[in-house]
């Protein structure tokens, strides 16, 4: 729910060639109500499919965004403007679908277009939402091909488009302990295949269930052995975390809080079972991960299973039992079928994309001969 925030972190951090980085949510801050509601909107519709589906892909045809955007603009438009040109920036960039049209209208009636470049960072890996992309920006930064195809369709031409990966944290960018080493530090088996179970930052999903059918399933029921262990990521959810803790285990198994080192969990273990959520899968490939997806939101996460199955870096598979039962396999009698995918991931993982997003702003910015280097980020932090 936070990833346009965690975006904007992402690529603050990464930005020493520019001087100043504004992260402003332009929805929350800058429109009235009951406009400045969204995000919560945002909460509430996701939670509910039928309604969230009815809304993706109801307000997909672009007759109808546009007709959307044009008649909040009536509302909303002076504020914005407000929020957009108070920071004097120079440059834009926009990480949320919602933040392109209604700011490059309010740039055009000004005579803004050319004097203060307008960019869009995408966060989804395949079907995004067509209001993501907009005929007038400068540079359309898009983390796959698939999305790089999807803009040409909408109408931006090749030389707008540039395809680097999704922004990670800089910490995946940096050389990493050897997974012996990452286990020692970590108080892990260093023998034993390890896997990796989230439920993202609030702890979500069938994260016990799917606890319980690991720790009933890796362990051969004929000799006893232990298969692997098990490190379970429970986020903010401390009444997931005590329960799991108060469990019988019959195999090593840690149960962990909110944790800032994912890239060292990662890096120590040997699959990873999660949501389809675009940053998590960016990290695992990072890391030579092969996934389990086991849940996805309708809509712009929807192509995030196609894009990691048929790329040979994961399954896709909602039941815990059977989720279990893979990884067990996995760890025993399909071990070569865990390392193609570790292999194949790793293929897909782009650590220098926020880099690269970062080198391309400088030189924009360069371009304005600027005295002085100002990036506004213009986002909405619980929108996607």
């Amino acid at each position: 729910m936070e990833r346009a925030l965690s975006k904007t972190k992402v690529l603050k951090q990464s930005l020493p060639l520019l001087r100043q980085v504004t992260i402003v949510d332009l929805w929350k801050e800058h429109t009235p109500w009951p406009f400045n509601q969204a995000p919560r909107a945002y909460n509430f519709l996701v939670k509910h499919e039928a309604l969230w589906k009815l809304t993706f892909y109801g307000s997909a045809p672009r007759v109808v965004h546009q007709s959307n955007f044009a008649a909040t603009s009536v509302f909303i438009a002076r504020e914005v403007a407000k929020g957009l040109l108070k920071y004097r920036p120079d440059v834009i960039v926009s990480v949320h679908p919602l933040m392109q049209h209604i700011p490059l209208r309010i740039l055009k009636t000004r005579g803004l277009l050319k004097k203060i470049p307008f960019t869009t960072v995408i966060t989804d890996l395949n079907t995004c939402h067509p209001t993501w992309f907009h005929k007038l920006v400068t540079i359309c930064f898009c983390p796959t091909n698939e999305v790089s195809k999807r803009a040409l369709k909408a109408g931006l031409r090749a030389s707008q488009i540039r395809v680097h990966g999704l922004p990670v944290r800089p910490t995946f960018c940096k050389p990493i302990k050897s997974k012996s080493e990452l286990r020692n530090q970590l108080g892990m088996d260093e023998e034993l295949p390890a896997v990796l179970l989230m439920g993202g930052g609030e702890g979500m999903g069938p994260v016990e269930a799917t606890a319980r059918a690991l720790g009933e399933t890796l362990k051969d029921q004929q000799t006893g052995n232990v298969l692997g262990q098990l490190i379970v990521i429970c986020g903010r959810n401390k009444r997931l975390a005590n329960k799991l803790q108060s469990m019988k285990w019959y195999m090593p198994v840690q149960i962990r809080g909110f944790e800032a080192n994912m890239s060292e969990w990662m890096g120590a273990c040997d699959c990873i079972i999660t949501k389809a959520g675009p940053g998590t899968i960016a990290e695992a490939m990072i890391r030579g991960l092969p996934m389990l997806l086991n849940d996805y939101i309708a809509g712009q996460e929807a192509g995030n299973v196609p894009f990691v199955v048929n790329n040979g870096a994961g399954r896709y598979c909602e039941n815990p039992k059977e989720i279990a039962n893979i990884v067990a396999e996995w760890f025993s009698s399909k071990s070569n079928e865990l390392k193609e995918m570790a292999y194949n991931s790793r293929k897909l993982g782009r650590a220098d994309a926020v880099f690269k997003i970062v080198h391309d702003l400088a030189e924009l910015v360069r371009t304005k001969d600027s005295l002085h280097t100002h990036v506004l980020d213009c986002t909405s932090a619980n929108l996607s």
